[in-house]
């Protein structure tokens, strides 16, 4: 049935797929089922189909599909068996294998279950559809279409709501049971669904049902989906059965990973003994919509109304806000320790068919609009003027707002505003009391007193954790003096982590995925406020109740704990808090072969901790010496948090980890990526005392101060991380593995970093275990008795004792660079030489290039073209330079980050070969524009440096930049001693000040932004 469904192969993965869609919605104020309700859904339908997508078959569309109430009337008319009083039947739409045998399998195995499940089959409906309005490609993949009409059995005649949670748990058991060869696009007494692989257009051909005029209802959500990196299937089509949704979620894998450990700890009275047959709740190879769909639909029939479960994870943006009422901060303060945020650009339209409405994320990162008619309509959707109402006809209007929700309560007969929903939702229980009575603010603990570690341990454990001289000065020295990371220029030219000769630690073997287009990162600088670093540690209770045990949760602003601040944690003397610590180190005895023992007994000791009440687990190294080596603590970190969400108990306990290995921002974020609620990297604080006794830190004598800003300037860090990939809060970050991995073998990543991208293999844990006794050696073995060696002959620092490092900088003892000495030397030779031997000098230059330092630093140097059996195409067939040449493009650098005569050159010679240059970011002389120094491709970047109408009309083509190649997610900055009188110029800003462009373009957050910008630049 789900022949088009790829599985994963090579670097393809169908767990990252998203998509970008339109959706909208008609309802009726007073509930009155029509055709006309249905008739203008298609059409707001049809006039979406710019927001759909179709492939390289015209005719099969990414999916489009609308959600209806139960047409009764319709149904009565169409069957031929006789139908309860509505509310008291319900129907399942079949997605089944077009082969006979294995269709009538399924429909056996469906209807036994419904038979144990003490409900009654009426009968079943063959929906008819017609297969001459959709592509080849859409029919044959289809799948076959029946409707099962399920009778409630006794005693849930009159309760709606149990009946619901009845169908439900049949349709999840016959999931289970079957796979992928069956699926339910709706099972239910109050809904029906009608959806496919099709476009915009087909739903009103492709379904008759659609056309016929008994079919009624008083709402329709509808959806057209647009596939931006994903592969269209029957079942990936919205509405799903509670929502129809434009946008991704960023924070997917966490949340996916969150709810498999929550699964352990659901109870409810509602479900009863059925709950343990829809386990798990998530069903594998679901989209982020899908998801979604799932998780919310557990909330609402788990006891929550549909509004209450949107807020749960979708929460606006409340902390540090003046603005919201104390009710409603407390609901949502209280609802932190429950459930995490579902975050990233969305739209939402859901219904439970009672009431209907939409929710935009919390920095309202996709268009919606409403308008409510004087004939009683409400129309939504995600254009203005959707149906085309005349102005005279339209009582009133507006648009969705970040954060809030719109709603239409039908069975009220009225659109109930945000503030009301909410208020209603938030004082069903005392939320805020809860909350505050029940968590405890770190805040308030009082301070423990702390053993500072001696010079000479910190200096062996500098050594021993792979610190380097570059570490201090670049890194180190910078944060403690200003607060914040320091800036440096663009550009990576050092080897992979995998072909590296210098044992770099795990944290570099993964790169940050970032989002973008219409998917944007968040400014973190200009959007602070739908920011948070806030954290809690401690159990979580079951999802499905509440409680003020619930909130028993030891909150935190940020997830950085000073050294004090850890033992305060560690020795917590509180009712509901217990802390366990758990060392993370092995015998060097034992050898590579110890760290894999020693990582599974960490594992099953941080399980036995939980179930003696233990709720805080402090993985340490601290007990690194001599005879003991420690752990990689992203390894252990990850190792104890995918290990206990595969047990089911994650949940029990907040991890944070106690080790002197993390020091840079890129660090911290893959912890607490990978799992960790709080960090405290002691050893980077004792470095910084060290630093700061030693008159290393400019302008710093204090070291609460310097310890003070470290901080700061990691969770300045931290926040334009997260804010890369759309993310807004630490806590939907935690987790969340928004990480690939590159250089590291299938078998590690599986046991434990499971669901990381990881598309070639790489080193194990034995090979990581030599490299990490190697790095233990230079602090405890020779290099340790050097150290001593230098401090009695008089040396103050020992600097030099550290490893040069070499990663920003290349250093001759350091890590390798593609452009070192001896290939500047080459080049340089190369094009001042004047006596003949500039060619030769260039082929050294080039052969150094691709055969030595390419090789050995990239992976594209390892990449080779398979010869055996290919005959060479006849060189009279093959384009000849001089026209390939034309296809040739620059980079885009701009003006100021390259100097005038380089960027002068780059546009000469692409003008000679018939090539383009491209101007980057900050503009273009206009003096350029008549000459052979003019830039053919002309930027416009998020900041618009340099953008004016003169230099528009005077491209060839325009380049709208959607993200930084060499530092995705973020924005470009030009420090302000670059910017010059000339640059300043060209840029229309003021010289000596510093230029940074925004993350994302703030006028491009949707498909529909950057059609009007394409639109105005033209």
């Amino acid at each position: 049935m789900h022949e088009n469904s790829l599985q994963a192969s090579g670097l393809y993965d169908p767990r990252y797929e998203h998509d970008a869609c339109g959706v909208a919605f008609v309802a009726r104020l007073d509930n009155e089922p029509t055709h006309e309700v249905v008739e203008m859904g298609l059409r707001a339908l049809e006039n979406l189909e710019h927001r759909g997508a179709a492939g390289a078959d015209p005719l099969t569309g990414d999916g489009a599909g609308m959600l209806v109430q139960m047409p009764d009337e319709f149904f009565r008319s169409v069957v031929d068996f006789e139908l309860p009083p509505v509310g008291e039947y319900g129907v399942g739409v079949c997605f089944l294998p077009q082969d006979p045998t294995r269709r009538e399998k399924i429909e056996q195995l469906i209807e036994l279950n419904v038979r144990v499940e003490g409900q009654h089959v009426l009968g079943w409906r063959d929906v008819p559809v017609d297969e001459a309005f959709v592509g080849s490609t859409a029919n044959r993949t289809r799948p076959y279409m029946k409707q099962v009409f399920v009778e409630a059995g006794p005693g849930l005649g009159g309760d709606r709501d149990a009946f619901e949670r009845k169908l439900y748990v049949i349709r999840r058991i016959v999931e289970l049971a079957t796979g992928a060869d069956f699926y339910a696009a709706s099972f239910s007494s109050k809904t029906v669904v009608y959806k496919g692989m099709l476009m915009a257009t087909q739903p009103r051909g492709f379904f008759p049902d659609l056309q016929d005029e008994r079919l009624k209802s008083a709402l329709a959500l509808v959806h057209s989906r647009f596939s931006t990196n994903t592969f269209p299937s029957w079942e990936l089509a919205h509405p799903y059965r509670v929502i129809a949704h434009n946008g991704e979620i960023n924070t997917l894998m966490g949340n996916v990973n969150w709810m498999r450990a929550r699964e352990s700890e659901l109870a409810s009275s509602l479900f009863g003994r059925d709950l343990g047959k829809i386990m798990p709740i998530v069903p594998p190879g679901g989209s982020d919509s899908a998801t979604f769909d799932n998780v919310l639909e557990l909330l609402m029939l788990g006891g929550r109304s549909l509004p209450h479960s949107v807020m749960m994870m979708i929460p606006e943006a409340w902390q540090g806000r003046d603005d919201l009422p104390d009710h409603l901060k407390g609901f949502y303060a209280f609802h932190s320790c429950l459930m995490e945020p579902w975050d990233g650009p969305a739209a939402v339209c859901f219904t439970d068919g009672n009431v209907i409405g939409a929710t935009l994320d919390r920095n309202g990162l996709r268009p919606g609009r409403w308008s409510e008619t004087k004939d009683g309509h409400v129309i939504l959707g995600s254009e203005a003027g959707l149906l085309g109402i005349p102005a005279t006809e339209i009582k009133r209007l507006g648009r969705l707002q970040p954060g809030k929700l719109f709603m239409v309560d039908l069975e009220r007969g009225q659109i109930v505003p945000d503030e009301v929903v909410k208020e209603e939702v938030s004082k069903q229980q005392p939320y805020g009391e809860w909350y505050e009575q029940n968590t405890v603010h770190f805040s308030d603990l009082p301070e423990a007193h702390v053993t500072l570690t001696g010079v000479e341990p910190t200096r062996r454990r500098q050594l021993a954790f792979g610190y380097s001289q570059e570490d201090e000065r670049v890194l180190i020295a910078p944060m403690a003096a200003a607060g914040a990371e320091p800036t440096g220029s663009m550009g990576n030219d050092t080897s992979l982590p995998v072909l590296s000769d210098q044992s770099p630690p795990l944290f570099s073997y993964f790169k940050q995925l970032f989002a973008q287009v219409t998917n944007p990162p968040i400014d973190p600088i200009r959007e602070e406020i739908v920011m948070s670093l806030g954290t809690g540690v401690g159990a979580e209770r079951n999802l499905l109740d509440e409680s003020p045990e619930h909130a028993h949760q030891l909150v935190m602003d940020q997830p950085i704990l000073r050294n004090h601040e850890l033992e305060t944690l560690r020795n917590v003397h509180h009712d509901v808090f217990m802390a366990h610590t758990i060392d993370i180190t092995w015998p060097v005895a034992e050898g590579p072969e110890g760290m894999q023992k020693r990582l599974a007994n960490v594992c099953d000791e941080a399980w036995d901790a939980l179930f003696a009440g233990v709720n805080v687990l402090i993985l340490s190294d601290r007990r690194m010496g001599t005879e003991r080596v420690a752990i990689p603590s992203l390894l252990a970190v990850s190792a104890v948090h995918n290990h206990l969400v595969r047990a089911g108990t994650r949940l029990r306990a907040g991890l944070v980890l106690e080790s002197g290995e993390p020091r840079e921002v890129h660090h911290f974020a893959t912890l607490i990526g990978f799992g960790a609620s709080a960090i405290n990297p002691y050893l980077l604080f004792d470095t910084v005392d060290e630093m700061v006794a030693d008159q290393r830190v400019p302008g710093i004598d204090d070291v609460r101060a310097a310890q003070k800003n470290v901080v700061k300037a990691i969770g300045k860090g931290l926040l334009k991380t997260i804010s890369k990939m759309g993310i807004s809060t630490t806590q939907s970050y935690c987790g969340a593995q928004i990480f690939e991995a590159v250089g590291l073998e299938r078998e590690l990543i599986d046991r434990h970093f499971s669901g990381t991208a990881s598309r070639i293999g790489g080193i194990g844990i034995e090979v990581l275990a030599k490299e990490t006794l190697e790095k233990h050696a230079r602090g405890y073995g020779d290099f340790a008795l050097a150290s001593s060696q230098a401090r009695t002959s008089g040396r103050r620092h020992g600097d030099d004792l550290l490893p040069v490092g070499g990663v920003y900088a290349w250093r001759r003892d350091g890590e390798r660079h593609m452009w070192n000495p001896e290939t500047v030397a080459l080049l340089q030779h190369a094009v001042r030489s004047e006596n003949g031997t500039s060619q030769a000098k260039y082929d050294e230059f080039a052969k150094m290039v691709n055969e030595d330092a390419t090789k050995r630093s990239t992976l594209r140097g390892l990449m080779k073209f398979r010869r055996r059996g290919l005959q060479p195409v006849p060189i009279e067939e093959v384009e000849p330079a001089k026209e390939i040449v034309k296809r040739f493009a620059t980079g885009a650098m701009s003006l100021g980050s390259i100097s005038t005569p380089a960027h002068e050159t780059l546009a000469k010679a692409m003008n000679a070969l018939g090539g383009k240059s491209n101007t980057g970011e900050g503009g273009e002389d206009p003096r350029r524009f008549a000459d052979d120094r003019r830039s053919a491709i002309k930027q416009v970047a998020s900041g618009r440096f340099g953008v004016t109408i003169n230099y528009l009309v005077n491209a060839d083509q325009l380049q709208i930049k959607m993200a930084q190649g060499a530092k995705p997610g973020e924005g470009g900055q030009l420090p302000g001693h670059k910017v010059d009188k000339y640059i300043g110029g060209i840029r229309h800003s003021t010289p000596g000040v510093g230029l940074i462009s925004p993350p994302p373009h703030h006028d491009i957050y949707s498909i529909e932004d950057l059609k009007q910008l394409i639109y105005d630049l033209r």
